[in-house]
Order: C-alpha cells, then sequence, then structure tokens
C-alpha cells in the first residue's frame, strides 16, 4: 500500500489527469511512496468511502466545495485545500505535490 495517498477532485476529472502524471512523476524523482488520483466532484464521496485517503486537493474550479469537504473529513483527519490557480494552470506537479506533504505532514 502506498503511504501517502493523494486525491484530487475537480469537475470532469480530466484536465486534473494531466497533473496527476506529473505530480507523480515528481513522486517518483523524490523517491516518494505515494497514490495519486484523480476524481471528478461527483465520484469524490464514493471514492472517500473506498479508499484511505490523506488529503484532498480541489481544482480551483471546485473550490466552493471546500468548506463542505472540511466540515465532513477534518474528523476523519483528512486535510482539504485548493490547488493554488497559477500552480494548475502551469501543470505544476512539484509545486502541488509539496503542498499536498505539507498538509499531510502538519
Amino acid at each position: 500500500m502506498a503511504q501517502k495517498t493523494i486525491m484530487l477532485v475537480c469537475s470532469a476529472g480530466m484536465s486534473t489527469s494531466l497533473l496527476v502524471t506529473k505530480m507523480q512523476k515528481a513522486a517518483e524523482e523524490q523517491e516518494i511512496d505515494a497514490d495519486i488520483f484523480a476524481v471528478s466532484s461527483s465520484e469524490a464521496d464514493a471514492q472517500l468511502d473506498n479508499k484511505d485517503v490523506n488529503v484532498l486537493l480541489l481544482g480551483p474550479q471546485v473550490r466552493f466545495m471546500k468548506d463542505d469537504y472540511e466540515k465532513r473529513l477534518s474528523p476523519k483527519g483528512i486535510s482539504v485545500d485548493v490547488i493554488n490557480m497559477s500552480d494548475y494552470g502551469m501543470m505544476n506537479g512539484e509545486n502541488v505535490l509539496q503542498q499536498a506533504l505539507n498538509l499531510i505532514d502538519n
């Protein structure tokens, strides 16, 4: 099992899949054992029920969901944050991975 599980949520799950690929590459380069995956907002709850997620990152287009996820996931110890818009736009997998790791370590 992966040491860290990072779930990205966006409106359709499509644009975020490229970011996942870049984050996985950055994790491999840093020798970080991570399960990183993206889902659409409609699939997020099912994934949260089936996977042991450490952190949930929201795409900028679904930032309005942050409060709801924080209320539901905080008691489970799952951190929630919105991906930095410029990192998302530039598909900067290294920065987004670092954002996720910082949330897990806090």
